[in-house]
């Protein structure tokens, strides 16, 4: 099959024809003819497999007919981070070049002023963020109530980086009157239960089993030991097994992957300082260094790019030879999406990452979500190591101590420590002619039920208490009548 058989339309194909694309990918082909039908659809397949295209040529189409007005878009897409709006936007450049329509990009990190006078002009695919979007929509700058296309694009990094409450919000605002498209690498069940919330009768599109890499991504994983004793985990091993490996490997462009900022800037500088040409991207860069740092990557300037996870979803580098995962990430997910950046479009590409025994747990929950063992691999002049097994004993205590115990367990405990207790003796019952009589009772005794006077305490003398007379038992009213009692009743005489 090629895109002439999608019933695409005819600027389309030649859009695609210049590109020099014949032939769609499993998602663009089954994606794209439910589009064009106005039906709902649910994809989900790997990063790298055109998921992109799949929703921005049948909206060209539709979209084709009709004129947006003023800050009422037709269409609105959602993206997680601003890299991947603006790949969004440049891929409407070139798949729409052919056909006449207006876009408008709403991002963090720029002039929201120049933002709103392109909404003023109408545009007809509206490509945002959700806190921006969010941001210019309370200030009354935009309408959505005339979208009819909704675009939810990498919804599992929505859920990652907290944006499912945004996107709820504006699924809201939008008409509801509209076709609603949702994509994502992996499937977990707060995304389904977004779609079943948002999506009505949708087209469920699955091209490959969720979260697995890409066949033509080559993995390897190396463990190196901790032996600097700086307290930095193993930092300076890393970074020369990393070097090494560089060094070893046909290395055209490389992403190179840490799980914290500062880390990046570390690595970066590790890097520069050994000659390597090596720039660094991460979340706390102003929107114009980012665009610059990427720029030089795309046109070869830069080998080697440092980065954290920012950069792990949406980025599209032709011909991206290497992936390094400096840190074994915690996500298994986030694995996933790191190896994707490499082997796009039917290519080939390495990812190789580096750990330390400590991080045995990770590698475990990874190769268990891709259901297969990473080879280990050696780096020349560095001893390797074995990964640590998670303590299953540890793993059982930790459980214990956290889980609350339960009523039974309580009440048996409480059973088994009265049964340890030493019996209290209970005192006697003391016989009859033990007990004392009223009387008795009644008179003082030495030094018992007495209260010293002032200045007899001294003394030792102590003065007895008044003794109350008996009270006699009362029956009935008493011997006191009230007097309205004894008044003699006059009744009236009778006629």
């Amino acid at each position: 099959m090629d895109f002439s058989d999608l019933q695409l339309s005819e600027p389309v194909l030649r859009a695609i024809a210049d590109l020099g694309y014949t032939t769609p990918t499993p998602i663009q082909e089954q994606a794209i003819p439910f589009v064009l039908r106005g039906r709902d659809v649910l994809g989900c397949a790997q990063t790298g497999t055109g998921k992109t295209a799949s929703f921005t040529l049948p909206m060209i189409d539709i979209l084709a007919a009709g004129r947006a007005k003023a800050r009422m878009p037709r269409s609105l897409i959602l993206e997680p981070t601003r890299e991947l709006a603006a790949q969004v936007a440049e891929a409407f450049d070139l798949y729409g070049k052919h056909c006449r329509l207006s876009k408008a990009l709403l991002i963090g990190g720029e002039s929201m002023a120049d933002q709103i006078r392109v909404l003023d002009r109408g545009a007809d695919v509206l490509i945002a963020t959700p806190g921006r979007l969010l941001d210019v929509f309370e200030r009354g700058y935009l309408l959505l109530n005339d979208v009819k296309i909704l675009v939810i694009d990498e919804a599992d990094r929505m859920l990652d980086m907290g944006f499912i409450p945004d996107v709820e919000k504006i699924s809201t605002i939008v008409s509801r009157m509209r076709q609603t498209l949702l994509f994502s690498a992996t499937m977990p069940p707060p995304i389904r239960r977004l779609a079943d919330a948002f999506l009505t009768n949708p087209k469920e599109i699955s091209v490959a089993p969720p979260a697995t890499p890409a066949a033509n991504v080559t993995q390897g994983l190396i463990v190196v030991h901790s032996t600097d004793g700086s307290g930095h985990g193993g930092l300076k091993e890393k970074r020369e097994a990393l070097r090494v490996l560089i060094k070893q490997e046909d290395v055209r462009t490389a992403l190179i992957f840490c799980n914290r900022k500062r880390e990046v800037g570390v690595v970066c500088r590790s890097l520069q300082r050994h000659g390597f040409d090596a720039a660094m991207l991460h979340g706390d860069m102003a929107q114009a260094a980012r665009t610059e740092v990427l720029e030089r990557f795309r046109r070869g300037d830069i080998r080697l790019l440092v980065c954290s996870d920012v950069a792990a979803r949406g980025l599209d580098i032709e011909d991206l030879s290497h992936v390094f995962n400096f840190d074994v990430p915690t996500s298994p997910d986030d694995y996933i999406h790191r190896i994707g950046r490499t082997a796009r479009a039917g290519r080939s590409g390495r990812a190789l990452t580096i750990a330390l025994p400590e991080d045995g747990k990770y590698v475990a929950l990874i190769e268990k979500m891709i259901g297969n063992t990473i080879p280990r691999l050696s780096v020349e002049g560095l001893e390797a190591a074995d990964l640590a097994a998670p303590s299953s004993r540890r793993r059982r205590q930790g459980k214990a101590k956290s889980e609350p115990k339960r009523p039974e367990a309580k009440r048996l405990e409480a059973k088994q420590t009265e049964a340890k207790r030493p019996e209290e003796k209970k005192p006697e019952a003391r016989r009859p002619e033990e007990k004392r009589s009223e009387e008795q009772r009644s008179q003082p005794q030495p030094g018992k039920g007495v209260a010293p006077a002032k200045g007899e305490a001294r003394r030792g003398t102590a003065r007895p208490r008044p003794q109350r007379e008996p009270e006699p038992p009362v029956t009935g009213m008493g011997d006191h009548v009230p007097a309205f009692m004894l008044l003699e009743i006059k009744l009236p005489k009778k006629a």
